[in-house]
């Protein structure tokens, strides 16, 4: 969570500005968005003039002109002019530019609390129990993974929820068909793919055989009843399962662990009660001997209502049960003013009808924000869906091992003297981090080609750019020293220290726009272009060779606000931020 002091952003303190100018140009408009945006060819610009002068009546130029004379300059404004058809052209002092780049670096960056007092849920990854975790579970579970750290920092509290699916008909399956083949040897191995091969043999077997798939269903009976020889073999699934899942969390560097489990089965002796509530209301109704929530809002193709099913007609709960389970329990125990479900674009109808559901049953009311956060999938390099060459899908540590494979080889040409240790260390660093910043890069709702040399390239807009920009931000100030960075504010600014000091301070809105929205993409889009301007700072300001003191202070606090930012993006993304590469 974010402690540090916030530091107001300069497009902010611009924005009241030129708000407040346009009440004094126009007494009674309210509300007012200044429409304050940043320049080509000057710091900021405002362009309501535009927008207000029909209503108000009078050319947009002349009431431009009025607006700017309104605006004093003093404080972090220097010159404000009247330009084109109706902008205003704001230019900043050079003195608040330097003033604005020491308040963020003794404030830590100095980011606002936007989210503090909320408590929102993020449900994340699921993967399910006795299958490995494939490339359909990587979106989940990184992107969920960076909304938490988002709102942390935002000043939010934020209780992950690792949905897994370890209940149902698919355990009397599986065991059924572990007790029917005896010698097969599963216990005790941490190998999740023994379970993987397993659980297809025994679905094939359930598909083709229907005594046994009579009595797998039995054993689902049995399970749910608490029949203590079937929960011993369930607790080993689930045990090796959850081995394998946090081997992966692990190799990810993402934030869950089994502290944060809220799997299927915790919720089984709940359903009935749950249930019961909703039919005591009139929600649930009996339909074909199933019973069913209905909401007209929610219609099939020929117009025919799509039921939400809470129990099917043999007498069993599906999964839609126990999300409503999970739901009241989010509200009413975990206290959550906001819920975010993080699973793929199919899944939208049915979190529709449950928060519908429980909206209806007066679980969740206006004081809640409950969002389905959608997302697309990983595709082939080819565009093609991701698939082996058997057809199956692809085993996430396969998909793993394949990018720091990439890695290892980009870096082993660039650094030729490399131990193999260290290689092995820098190599699992940018694969991982390529990973997770082509995922992260991308817009959350759209498809990406996942093209581990394209990911792995130096060049370009990809995570291994980031690294490598923060281990030469490192390099830089370990050059520098120690020293105490002093920040002359009566230095004049030039053009590339300008657009850096402007970029810098864009971060916090960039953060409070990708929360308020789920889109992490727009942090890594943030920090690719941050990386692209310091780039260009650097190329045209000399800062270790600087023409004097006070210059190179400054220069070196530019350096040190850019590398904290990087290193503070980086991390909401969960990529590493090495100091040497």
């Amino acid at each position: 969570m974010n402690t540090s002091p916030a530091v107001i952003a300069l497009g902010t303190r611009i924005e009241a500005t030129v708000a407040a100018a346009i009440r004094r140009a126009l007494p009674g408009t309210e509300p007012i968005d200044p429409l304050v945006r940043r320049g080509e060819r000057t710091d900021f610009q405002a362009n309501a003039a535009l927008a207000l002068a029909r209503s108000a009546g009078r050319p947009p130029r002349e009431l431009a002109a009025a607006i700017t004379a309104e605006i004093t300059p003093d404080g972090p404004i220097e010159t404000a002019e009247v330009s084109g058809p109706a902008f205003v052209n704001l230019t900043l002092a050079d003195a608040e530019l330097w003033r604005q780049t020491a308040l963020r670096l003794d404030a830590g960056l100095g980011l606002p609390a936007p989210y503090a007092g909320t408590v929102t849920v993020v449900d994340y990854s699921a993967p399910n129990v006795a299958k490995r975790m494939h490339v359909g579970h990587l979106r989940s579970t990184v992107i969920g993974d960076t909304l938490v750290k988002l709102l942390e920092s935002l000043g939010g509290t934020v209780i992950r929820q690792n949905h897994i699916g370890d209940w149902g008909t698919q355990f009397g399956m599986l065991i059924q068909y572990l007790d029917e083949h005896p010698g097969t040897a599963w216990h005790g191995t941490a190998d999740i793919a023994v379970l993987d091969g397993l659980y297809r043999s025994a679905a094939a077997h359930f598909a083709a055989d229907a005594a046994f798939a009579d009595r797998a269903r039995s054993r689902v009976v049995a399970l749910q009843a608490g029949d203590e020889a079937t929960l011993a073999v369930w607790r080993d699934l689930v045990a090796v399962s959850l081995a394998a899942f946090n081997k992966i969390y692990r190799r990810l560097d993402v934030s869950l662990s089994d502290v944060d489990l809220d799997g299927e089965s915790v919720y089984n002796p709940h359903l009935d009660d749950v249930v019961a509530e909703l039919t005591d209301a009139g929600i649930a109704v009996e339909s074909q001997g199933a019973l069913c929530v209905f909401d007209e809002r929610f219609t099939g193709p020929e117009g025919n209502p799509i039921p939400l099913i809470l129990r099917k007609s043999d007498g069993g709960y599906g999964y839609a049960t126990t999300d409503m389970a999970t739901l009241r329990h989010r509200v009413r125990e975990l206290k959550a003013t906001r819920m975010l479900y993080l699973t793929d674009a199919r899944q939208a109808l049915h979190f529709a009808q449950v928060f519908a559901a429980g909206r209806r049953a007066g679980w969740i009311d206006a004081s809640h924000e409950v969002v389905h956060v959608p997302f697309g999938t990983v595709l082939g390099a080819d565009g093609r869906p991701f698939k082996t060459r058997s057809g199956d899908t692809v085993a996430l540590t396969g998909l793993l091992d394949a990018a720091v494979a990439g890695a290892r080889a980009v870096v082993a040409a660039k650094n030729p003297d490399l131990d193999g240790a260290a290689l092995d260390r820098i190599a699992a660093s940018t694969g991982i981090g390529a990973v997770k910043y082509a995922d992260l890069s991308t817009a959350r709702t759209t498809d990406y080609r996942f093209d581990i040399e394209r990911m792995v390239s130096l060049n370009g807009d990809t995570g291994v750019y980031l690294q490598y920009a923060h281990a030469r931000l490192a390099s830089i100030l370990r050059k520098a020293g120690e020293g105490e960075t002093i920040v002359d504010e009566k230095a004049p600014v030039n053009t590339s220290e300008r657009a850096l000091v402007l970029r810098l301070d864009e971060y916090a809105a960039v953060l409070a726009e990708a929360a308020a929205l789920n889109e992490p993409h727009r942090i890594a889009t943030y920090l690719f272009g941050l990386a692209k301007v310091f780039s260009s700072f650097f190329d045209r300001s000399p800062v270790l060779k600087a023409e004097t003191a006070a210059l190179r202070g400054n220069r070196l606090a530019l350096v040190r606000l850019t590398r904290l930012t990087l290193h503070h993006g980086l991390s909401l993304l969960g990529i590493d931020a090495p100091e040497r590469m």
